[in-house]
């Protein structure tokens, strides 16, 4: 059968000339690129939890002997049932906050635990034995919130961290407030109250994504991209090759074949597998979560690696498939009833669309496609299962991009489809981040009325 596109384009040759980027700048793309791709050691939800409590810990000075946490339900739903790395296995709020109060270094920010040690190990299962440590849920709006009190006999310390996961809008010994941001939960997030960045990943569209992959200077974000690839398939591979979590990545190749479909899936599920289940490997995470970084990752590589295309060719290919992932994920938030999966899958469908040469119009109804197909996987929590979901929204992207390789498209008008790609995605923003509000909630209430 002949493959068509929907219609007859090929991706803009680079460029040197002069690039409209439709308000925003080369240099803006370079600052998302470079706060969004961090590194990061473990599920990010307990490890921010570590960093909090690590934060806490070198205000307070020293270890306390009681420790209050204060957390919004998605951090309990997060924190639950994933492993904290370099533990031998312990999971839950109250584990990731003694990791960071004996072993961590906040300065190293979401790799905060790394480097942990036997006698560290056993000063946690110490701590944990004989400190009184609470847990309650935050009355606030914010959908990723955490606020530890450390107390030791006279001294006590407070942080707070607020809708991004080393976000820290306050701080406190004593009396004493050191940093007060002034942050007001459930205020949106503009360069007027002070997030600059935030305002710039306000003004994405799939059209001037691909105007800059398609035309950037790549040196500035050359490494971290390589980075990316580096740790991202690193994790991935010992997904495959070792026994993580519930093997979806190894299932997959011994049941399917190594066909490039299902390699495309079952390295990014394999990566997750190895990571829930508290591989000590670092990953580059996106939109705040190391499952999305391997999701938009792993399918473009591996199909770049099949098609033959050039480091740059698929370097620009990543900068698509990071870069929607951050559009859709923007309006939703961090956390969110709906799975953070969807958006990182679709988008690899279409940074595997760019690597064949679709422009705008076919990239566009890849996503458009993928949404329709994957938009009802719910987030219940962070676990071995999300491999599975990862393997699910990868191949919707695929799925949505060969449609338009034989000139299928679902259309707008159809369910949350518009006929413009942006309104869908505003769609899908709505659904994530106000519809689903109350089936967080339920989720919540079931998880954690489980024994």
């Amino acid at each position: 059968m002949k493959i068509t596109y929907l219609t007859t384009e090929n991706t803009d040759s680079v460029s040197n000339n002069p690039v409209s980027y439709e308000r925003l700048t080369e240099a803006d793309f370079a600052d998302i690129i470079h706060d969004e791709l961090n590194t990061a050691l473990g599920c990010t939800e307990p490890i921010a939890l570590a960093y909090c409590a690590a934060e806490a810990r070198r205000i307070l000075g020293v270890t306390p002997l009681k420790c209050d946490i204060e957390v919004s339900g998605n951090i309990i739903k997060n924190a639950k049932s994933v492993v904290v790395p370099g533990t031998d296995g312990m999971k839950g709020i109250p584990a990731a906050a003694a990791a960071g109060i004996i072993a961590g270094d906040p300065d190293k920010r979401l790799e905060v635990i790394s480097g942990m040690t036997d006698k560290d190990r056993e000063n946690i299962r110490k701590f944990l034995s004989s400190t009184p440590v609470s847990v309650s849920p935050s009355e606030n709006t914010e959908k990723l919130f955490i606020r530890i009190v450390l107390s030791s006999e006279n001294e006590t310390s407070e942080v707070r961290i607020a809708r991004h996961h080393t976000n820290i809008i306050f701080k406190k010994k004593n009396d004493t407030v050191l940093l007060d941001t002034g942050f007001v939960p459930g205020e949106a997030e503009t360069e007027k109250n002070g997030n600059i960045i935030a305002s710039k990943k306000a003004m994405l569209t799939v059209s001037n994504i691909l105007k800059y992959a398609q035309n950037t200077d790549l040196s500035a974000v050359r490494d971290i991209l390589v980075r990316q690839i580096k740790c991202n398939s690193a994790i991935a591979n010992e997904g495959i090759q070792n026994n993580w979590g519930a093997n979806i990545g190894s299932t997959m190749l011994s049941t399917g074949g190594n066909t490039l479909r299902n390699r495309a899936q079952a390295f990014a599920a394999a990566g997750s597998d190895a990571r829930m289940s508290g591989c000590e490997l670092p990953v580059v995470i996106n939109s705040g979560s190391g499952n999305q970084g391997i999701t938009v990752t792993m399918p473009v590589l591996i199909y770049a690696k099949e098609l033959g295309v050039s480091e740059d060719t698929m370097l620009r290919a990543l900068l698509v498939s990071n870069l929607i992932s951050v559009h859709i994920k923007y309006g939703i938030g961090a956390l969110s009833a709906f799975c953070g999966a969807v958006s990182a899958g679709c988008a690899a469908g279409c940074g595997i669309a760019f690597l064949y040469g679709a422009g705008y119009e076919t990239i566009s109804q890849t996503l458009s496609n993928s949404l329709a197909i994957a938009s009802g996987i719910i987030c219940d929590g962070a676990k071995p299962s999300c491999a599975a979901k990862i393997a699910l929204s990868v191949n919707a992207g695929i799925i949505g991009f060969e449609m338009c390789q034989f000139g299928q498209k679902f259309c707008g008008g159809d369910g949350i489809l518009d006929s413009d790609i942006e309104n869908t995605i505003c769609n899908v923003s709505d659904i994530g981040s106000e519809g689903m509000r109350a089936t967080d909630r339920e989720i919540l209430k079931i998880m954690t009325d489980q024994n």
